[in-house]
């Protein structure tokens, strides 16, 4: 982490030690003022156009700086704050574990930055990690999950069978919910239609990042999962939600335990590493799931290099 010295604010001399004097402006930094929504938006759009930006906020808030942290990962810029109380040092040197790149100072702030930024690990690029990968669960256990708003996931095209979508309440470890593709002798099939679960579960978007099933909308794309882990996109054309029965069906791979929460429904199926599937009304403990693992924490659903514990 680098430490800049503010010298636009007179009686900033002693310039020894810091990696560049700040006098105002310079050609490869966007100096922002972060007040309000607005401002973090119209922050969030220089990302990946500038080498650094350097922000000021008029009050001082961590939420701001961590969603900042979170889209310049990996995009070629790096992110400064100016910071004017040493108790906000830490706040800003290891925001999402990560922290920010620099931190604008003055003097008297030097000898608790210099401890703060020797004391920083290094950090991970999330573009550096391993991809998400499927892997096989096992059922550990299938209970009732109460009743509640249960979200069908309606695309703009048909799915194939062995494709799904990957949803849970762990973000580590998504399940594979199969499309209703497969016959049934009560409902015509909707091949258009993934029954994705309670409103909570997180939901795998095309573009990598995870939502809440609660977000979603039409003209959204979120990535469609074979059993052999290959993808496409797919636009959802509308969201259903309406308040049904749930079961829970925990799962375990390896040494990460998940869980989803999905409509007691015997159209409501599970991709199996086989690349059939089985409905979750006939699944019992012992049975094989397939889930997308990706052990990786999220902040905004952007995957970041750090543990997150989710149960």
């Amino acid at each position: 982490m680098e430490l800049w010295l503010d010298a636009s604010i007179d009686g900033q001399n002693d310039t020894n030690g810091f990696t560049r004097v700040w006098e105002g402006r310079a050609h490869d930094v966007a100096e922002v003022i972060l007040d309000d929504y607005r401002a973090q938006e119209e922050t969030l759009s220089l990302i990946g156009m500038v080498p650094w930006i350097l922000v000021r906020c008029s009050d001082w808030t961590m939420i701001p700086l961590e969603n900042l942290v979170a889209v310049s990962r990996g995009s070629g810029t790096r992110i400064a704050v100016a910071i004017a109380n040493e108790i906000d040092l830490a706040g800003a040197a290891f925001a999402l574990e990560h922290g920010v790149d620099a931190i604008l100072i003055t003097e008297d702030l030097w000898g608790a930055a210099r401890e703060m930024a020797e004391s920083r690990e290094p950090s991970s690029d999330s573009s550096d990690s391993a991809p998400a990968s499927i892997t096989t669960a096992a059922i550990t256990s299938i209970e009732s999950g109460g009743v509640g708003e249960r979200v069908c996931i309606d695309l703009i095209e048909r799915l194939d069978d062995d494709e799904g979508i990957a949803i849970g309440s762990v973000v580590e470890v998504l399940c594979l919910v199969h499309g209703e593709t497969i016959p049934s002798g009560y409902v015509p099939t909707r091949p258009f239609r993934v029954n994705a679960g309670a409103v909570h579960s997180y939901v795998l978007m095309a573009d990598g990042s995870t939502r809440y099933l609660s977000e979603l909308s039409a003209g959204e794309n979120v990535a469609i999962i074979s059993s052999d882990g290959s993808r496409r996109s797919a636009t959802i054309g509308r969201l259903k939600i309406e308040r049904r029965p749930f079961l829970l069906v925990r799962y375990l791979s390896g040494d990460s335990e998940g869980n989803i929460i999905a409509q007691q429904a015997e159209t409501v199926r599970l991709i199996t590493p086989s690349g059939g599937q089985i409905s979750i009304t006939d699944a019992a403990a012992g049975d094989e799931i397939s889930v997308l693992c990706d052990r990786r924490m999220r902040h905004m659903g952007l995957a970041l290099e750090g543990r997150m514990v989710e149960k």
